[in-house]
């Protein structure tokens, strides 16, 4: 509700709604700690319970994730967790917030509407020219439990009171919320969101949408949040099968973490390309071409023949010992045993069982053809079951076993993958399609990690390999180790509740924890397989695993071997895509939509699009359509919603002075930030030189692989800061960066745009 100087009846107005909303918002954290308590002390009560048959272990375990869930959720939604009301033209009234809560003392009437809720969309899409049976909407803001201050939208002119001067329009909210300082993580929009923004979170399930939004659209908060809404439209469905966030860096991850707990879901799993193979994690850096070779399709071909190179076949006869005798396996017999094998389309892993018993029948006629010949010419005198117990012996031969794993070795896709680029010979033999050039990049020595873009290689090497009982009881010790970390975060949860301990009655009214009854790892031990991991930690420890919805933040930057990795992960392709192909930095990234998705998805896929931007505003914006016309002349900035008044400067200093200059500017411009964030954005080849100059000057400032973004100044390069946004940004050097990339104008269009409020820009030429 706006407020004029002059009008002090107006004042006592608002100070009166103010005081009436928060005796409202203040039951609901009443109702909200009376469900926390509960749950947790359900929580205490199940914890406490030992023994039972199998049945109702696991009973008991599926309570104890519940129940740790709904402490979590609840805890999660305290700040913010009312923020709206709807007055409809019919006379009722109904709050909007970030969970459901109802009156359980009556007719279960709904005291909390949540925003995800079919009847609550009216909060989002209501207009003058659609009211939607929506009289007055109202905006409320709260401070942790207290009601600081609302805004009235009337939508129904004719009721509209001559005194409030209610606003008609959602900005003031908008405008708060956009001018408002950054704190290093991602807020969510719940309170804000805008028309077109809906459309998008609440479309249906199935299908493949495609997301393109320029900078500043909101593109990431609405993926966010419809995974919010999905696994509250498709509980049942997503709860067991899960769903997928992939982003494009590690620092991202850390940037929107809170956002979906904030939503009351805690059960979303977040990865990084170089997180999708389980066990791995892939931070390794590496040439961009060689990234983008990597990320070609032609790839596929090369490890298809690098693994067929492994089914090794000898020049000559194999020399094996069998009881301090040598047995000789002719190559013709190896060559047609390993022909039958692969025509069975087996993978190499669980084919080598075929292998096996082709060469151990060879083997064990060629000894049986030894110790049984009659000497006087006639049939071999060994029965069935002698050659049967020569086949069970050879098995066990030591010099066999060793044969065995020579010619058809059981391979990891990891151990593949490390000993195709440790041999120049391997590479020469498995890629006879690519360049001396291409063959010589993909050349390394062992050790040092894995690269994001030797991840997809992983995954489609385990699809040709197949998964053996070592993969299988690798898997199995992944699970043991999230089990143990379940039992920590529930203990974690319950200490951090505001529940109190419950008293042990038997004791003579000792109070008892939890914690004094059970400690993590006995928790860990009452697990009955994985049934009480969520299901996002099951999801991350298996491969195979198919979720109901995956979502791809900065999808244009995946490479076409990415996109296969993820097809997999999702076989029903219900799927939300966001990016800009504008913003493309990575060399193998999307050049289009339809040629990434046309492979899986002809015809299949809808493309929506945003066109407003809410973060950059329209000063900055106007810099950065020039950089996007270096990009494609056809292609339009998005809109800016709002102005900063604050112009971009821009200043060229000498190459000599550089380090100089980003302290002072770096300096100045900190000094002007309240409580908000100052990202520095240089090239990538001197992110350690200007880094270390800034944070000698700035000691608050962060600068590396994954700077940590609450810090009020951090250096950073370009692939870093997709997908961020800082008060102010000093953009380093934009030549250089154009230089430093074939896409170079596509990384300088992301740098110019991650800014709310100010933009500077330091040249050296």
């Amino acid at each position: 509700m706006s407020t004029h100087s002059d009008g002090s009846g107006e004042l006592l107005h608002q100070h009166d709604e103010i005081g009436r909303e928060q005796e409202y918002v203040s039951m609901l954290y009443d109702r909200l700690d009376g469900m926390r308590e509960q749950a947790a002390q359900r929580l205490t009560e199940e914890l406490r319970t030992t023994g039972g048959t199998l049945q109702a272990r696991s009973q008991r375990d599926s309570a104890v994730r519940m129940y740790a869930d709904q402490v979590e959720q609840f805890s999660a939604v305290e700040n913010g967790l009312c923020f709206g009301r709807l007055d409809g033209d019919d006379g009722s009234r109904h709050y909007i917030g970030r969970i459901g809560i109802f009156d359980t003392s009556g007719d279960y009437d709904p005291l909390l509407m949540d925003w995800r809720a079919p009847a609550a969309r009216a909060f989002y899409l209501a207009t003058a020219a659609n009211p939607q049976g929506v009289r007055r909407r109202r905006h409320l803001r709260t401070r942790q439990r207290k009601v600081t201050g609302l805004n009235d939208e009337v939508l129904d002119l004719t009721t509209a009171s001559p005194t409030a001067h209610e606003e008609l329009t959602g900005e003031a909210s908008l405008l708060a919320a956009l001018n408002a300082g950054r704190t290093g993580r991602m807020r969510d929009i719940v309170e804000t969101i805008q028309a077109e923004q809906d459309t998008i979170i609440r479309a249906d399930l199935p299908g493949v949408m495609v997301v393109q939004g320029g900078p500043g659209t909101g593109k990431t908060a609405v993926a966010l949040h419809r995974a919010a809404y999905l696994l509250y439209t498709h509980r049942r469905e997503l709860s067991t099968r899960g769903v997928l966030l992939v982003g494009p860096n590690a620092t991202f991850l850390r940037y929107i973490s809170q956002v979906l707990p904030a939503l009351a879901e805690t059960g979303v799993l977040l990865r990084t390309q170089g997180d999708l193979f389980p066990g791995v994690s892939a931070r390794r850096s590496e040439p961009a071409e060689t990234a983008a070779l990597k990320g070609r399709t032609v790839m596929t071909e090369v490890l298809a023949a690098a693994v067929r190179d492994r089914q090794w076949l000898p020049d000559g006869p194999l020399e094996i010992e069998v009881e301090r005798e040598t047995v000789l396996l002719d190559p013709a017999v190896v060559r047609e045993a390993r022909e039958r094998v692969r025509r069975t389309g087996r993978p190499h892993n669980l084919a080598r069982a075929l292998f096996d018993i082709e060469i151990i029948h060879a083997l064990a006629d060629h000894v049986a053809e030894r110790i049984g010949a009659d000497p006087l010419g006639g049939e071999n005198l060994l029965s069935e079951a002698d050659r049967a117990e020569i086949r069970r012996e050879l098995r066990e031969e030591p010099g066999v076993r060793a044969a065995l794993d020579e010619l058809w070795p059981v391979l990891t896709p990891q151990r593949l993958l490390a000993d195709l680029y440790a041999s120049p010979e391997r590479i020469a033999t498995a890629a006879p399609m690519l360049t001396d050039a291409e063959r010589a990049s993909l050349h390394r020595q062992p050790g040092g990690g894995w690269t994001p873009a030797d991840v997809p290689l992983l995954d489609e090497a385990a699809e040709l390999l197949g998964e053996d009982e070592r993969a299988a009881a690798a898997r199995r010790e992944r699970l043991r180790a999230l089990e143990r970390e379940y039992a920590e975060g529930v203990l974690e949860i319950w200490r951090g509740s505001r529940s109190i301990d419950v008293e042990d009655e038997a004791d003579g009214g000792e109070i008892l924890g939890v914690t004094d009854l059970i400690d993590a790892d006995r928790l860990s031990e009452r697990q009955e397989e994985d049934e009480r991991l969520t299901t996002a930690q099951r999801a991350a420890a298996d491969r195979s695993w198919a979720f109901g919805h995956v979502i791809v933040d900065e999808a244009q930057e995946l490479s076409p071997m990415a996109w296969r990795l993820l097809m997999r992960r999702c076989p029903s392709r219900s799927m939300t895509i966001v990016g800009d192909v504008a913003q493309t930095g990575a060399l193998a990234g999307t050049p289009s939509w339809q040629e990434a998705l046309e492979p899986y998805v002809a015809g299949r896929w809808r493309l929506e699009e945003l066109t407003v931007s809410y973060r950059t505003p329209a000063e900055i914006m106007a810099v950065a359509a020039d950089v996007l016309a270096e990009i494609d002349a056809d292609l339009r900035p998005p809109r800016s919603v709002r102005e900063s008044g604050v112009p971009p400067w821009d200043r060229t200093v000498g190459a000599d002075r550089l380090a100089t200059e980003l302290v002072a500017a770096t300096t100045r411009e900190a000094a002007v930030l309240d409580d908000g964030r100052l990202g520095v954005i240089v090239p990538a080849g001197q992110v350690d030189e200007l880094g270390a100059a800034v944070t000698a000057a700035l000691p608050e400032a962060a600068v590396g692989e994954q700077p940590e973004l609450e810090n009020r100044v951090v250096v950073l390069t370009v692939s870093q800061a997709k997908g961020l946004e800082f008060d102010t940004v000093l953009v380093v050097d934009p030549d250089r960066i154009v230089a430093e990339s074939p896409r170079g104008h596509s990384d300088l269009y992301v740098a110019l745009t991650r800014a709310t409020q100010r933009l500077g820009i330091l040249r050296t030429g």
